[in-house]
């Protein structure tokens, strides 16, 4: 008998969508209205206090803006590979039914990659034309903080992925936001220098994936030179996929075969 499904994670790719298609709207206008508000409260705001001390050579708007497009690409990267994954595997028992067919672990984490590449792509996209509108993008390069912030949310779902795959409570979850997400948004360089801080500090920084989303999106908006080269960076990130995306089809495995 011919499989009804065959062995790809486009199926995976397509059920996201559908879901999707119920909750775009509000997705379309936090999109949009997000980034204004973070823009006005902390570039604006915040950024008067900061511009007066005049020691970042640059306003604050700027500097904050490509630092929030590259977090918050981390924050949705994060969000979508933690209670729709475990609900998958324990709630609605989804991926189990998803194994019931020809679709093998490595099309389920690479279907969800693939959801999460236009589920970062298009904020990302939204958060460049905010930035565009509070005129801080000032190179030609700017663009290409689109794909870097895609890159940014991949680099970080596949650990994530991994992580819901080994849970079978939701309360782990805080845990992962306490002790991982929220000191990764704080000392990655998105408010404020990474070279301000300790030496050790400096080097966790240096180590998460956010700071070097960071700096390209700097780099793509503004022009900034890095401590590293751009290919450095994003062979860096392209690490983080890789590991991620292995790390994640070994625990699914060993998961839906328990």
């Amino acid at each position: 008998m011919t499989a009804l499904v065959a062995p790809s994670p486009l199926p995976v790719l397509e059920h996201r969508l559908t879901a999707l298609r119920r909750t775009w709207r509000g997705g379309v206008f936090s999109s949009l209205v997000s980034p204004v508000l973070f823009l006005l409260g902390l570039g604006v705001s915040v950024g008067g206090y900061v511009d007066r001390v005049g020691t970042l050579g640059l306003p604050y708007l700027d500097y904050l803006a490509p630092g929030l497009l590259a977090s918050t690409a981390a924050q949705i990267g994060v969000v979508e590979s933690m209670w729709p994954i475990l609900g998958a595997f324990e709630w609605n028992r989804l991926y189990h039914a998803m194994r019931a067919s020809p679709l093998r672990p490595a099309d389920l984490v690479g279907g969800e990659l693939l959801y999460l590449v236009l589920r970062t792509g298009l904020p990302a996209l939204s958060f460049l034309l905010v930035m565009i509108g509070f005129g801080t993008v000032h190179s030609g390069w700017a663009p290409a903080a689109v794909p870097v912030a895609i890159l940014v949310g991949l680099s970080l779902s596949g650990p994530v992925l991994a992580y819901s795959a080994t849970i079978k409570n939701d309360n782990m979850f805080a845990l992962l936001f306490r002790f991982g997400v929220a000191p990764m948004l704080l000392f990655a360089g998105v408010f404020f220098p990474v070279e301000a801080m300790p030496l050790v500090a400096r080097w966790v920084a240096y180590a998460l994936p956010l700071w070097h989303g960071v700096e390209l999106c700097r780099y793509a908006t503004l022009g900034l030179p890095s401590a590293l080269p751009v290919v450095g960076h994003v062979a860096y990130l392209g690490v983080w996929v890789v590991a991620g995306y292995a790390l994640a089809r070994w625990r699914y495995a060993r998961r839906l075969t328990d």
